[in-house]
């Protein structure tokens, strides 16, 4: 049964984890049907040059925005007048949610709701309105038509379940003449007043190939590991890795996973039947300690590799000592849109695409955030971003999800 729920001043629920179903990070488009799932990745394009290049070059811009604060930070951005909805008092926020179907969603779910009690304590919004569309694409439609009907929204945050299925309703949304904030993945419309999102998927693939390269030598073997196919995020950073991997000389094998542990630790033991492994990319972290321990069972030296910024593998990395990097896909962003809903009644400008940093962990910054992280779950974000909310660090340790 989908979830409809008002977040005002009630206490936070404790739930345990739901089941992780599909991958860590977000994709911005739900994968198209098929007999052959691979066949279709294979056969469209993903690679584009001129995105490749946007992100390779945000990438090194210093964010503008408060140093410590980087949810509200931005690159690039242009800003827009959002005088016409200055107004007084508390307003009632509606967000249409894709789903808290993993981990990575769930860690800045808690997030979020951490923040909208401080916006409430600030007399910014009086609540929030939240409706689980649980990954589908005609439920979500039908939560926002819902809001807009209901006619009670000051505000409509929106994270899209998928880009071009949404676009319809994100423009009805947009006809009522109320703000709105969009957020994580993006719709084919530019009529939100602000669009929210990490740099991307390009920018993903370039921080780990460079990283590979820069470790590895001319001829070694990478053992790709990805989620599914189809997905455009996920498909912009294997296409930004590879394109890189061919250019240096690495020999480069990818496999479909679907985030199975076993299915993990087969690839890699059959790979390593094959001969040496000198590294491992993953376009998403889901099964990374898997992966490290089929080296183990092995008896095989420990690859190089990138993971992500989830505590199992933050952790398995400072245990084994393999030389590593954990890209993120900012999960602070869970913040900036209740933040945005303040400045725009405020009238303050926001950026019309707010792109967040996306700045992956390096060995050197490991034993931080192990240490502002411990005690977090396996399953829990190091760059969530939420330490100077009222509910830190319990909230999150106990991974109470509203």
């Amino acid at each position: 049964m989908r979830r409809s729920m008002k977040i005002a001043t009630a206490g936070v629920a404790l739930f345990g984890l739901i089941a992780l179903a599909g991958c860590t990070t977000d994709p911005s488009v739900a994968p198209a049907e098929s007999e052959n799932p691979e066949e279709t990745a294979e056969t469209t394009e993903w690679f584009d040059q001129e995105l490749f290049d946007k992100q390779d070059e945000e990438r090194g811009v210093t964010p503008q925005g408060p140093e410590d604060e980087p949810y509200l930070q931005h690159i690039n951005a242009e800003m827009v007048d959002t005088a016409e909805f200055a107004s007084e008092g508390a307003k009632k926020a509606c967000f249409a949610n894709a789903s808290i179907s993993n981990p990575w969603r769930q860690t800045g779910w808690i997030t979020m709701n951490e923040q909208l009690k401080s916006l409430q304590d600030a007399g910014a919004i009086s609540e929030m309105e939240t409706r689980d569309a649980q990954d589908s694409d005609d439920t979500q439609i039908a939560d926002i038509d819902y809001f807009i009907a209901e006619g009670e929204c000051d505000v409509f945050l929106i994270s899209p379940n998928s880009t071009a299925a949404m676009t319809p309703a994100v423009e009805r949304a947009c006809e009522t003449g109320k703000p709105v904030v969009v957020f994580d993945r993006g719709v084919n419309t530019d009529c939100p007043v602000t669009f929210i999102h990490p740099i991307g998927g390009f920018a993903w693939g370039i921080d780990t190939a460079e990283f590979l390269i820069d470790n590895l030598e001319e001829g070694d073997k990478v053992v790709a590991l990805r989620i599914l196919p189809g997905v455009d995020v996920l498909e912009h950073r294997w296409a930004a890795a590879e394109k890189l991997f061919d250019e240096a000389g690495i020999e480069a094998v990818d496999h479909f996973t679907g985030a199975d542990p076993a299915e993990i630790k087969s690839i890699i033991s059959d790979e390593l039947a094959k001969g040496d492994v000198h590294g491992i990319w993953m376009d998403a972290g889901d099964g990374a300690v898997a992966a490290i321990e089929a080296f183990e069972d092995a008896g095989a030296d420990y690859p190089v590799m990138t993971g992500e910024d989830e505590m199992s593998f933050l952790r398995k990395w400072k245990d084994t000592g393999l030389t590593g990097l954990a890209p993120v896909y900012s999960n602070f962003q869970w913040r900036t849109p209740l933040l945005a809903a303040q400045m725009i009644f405020a009238g303050e400008e926001v950026p019309k695409e707010w792109v967040l940093p996306q700045k992956p962990i390096t060995e050197p910054e490991l034993d931080d955030y192990l240490k502002a992280n411990e005690g977090m779950p396996d399953g829990h974000y190091a760059k969530f971003g939420g330490e100077n909310l009222p509910g830190y660090p319990t909230v999150w340790q106990q991974r109470q999800i509203p």
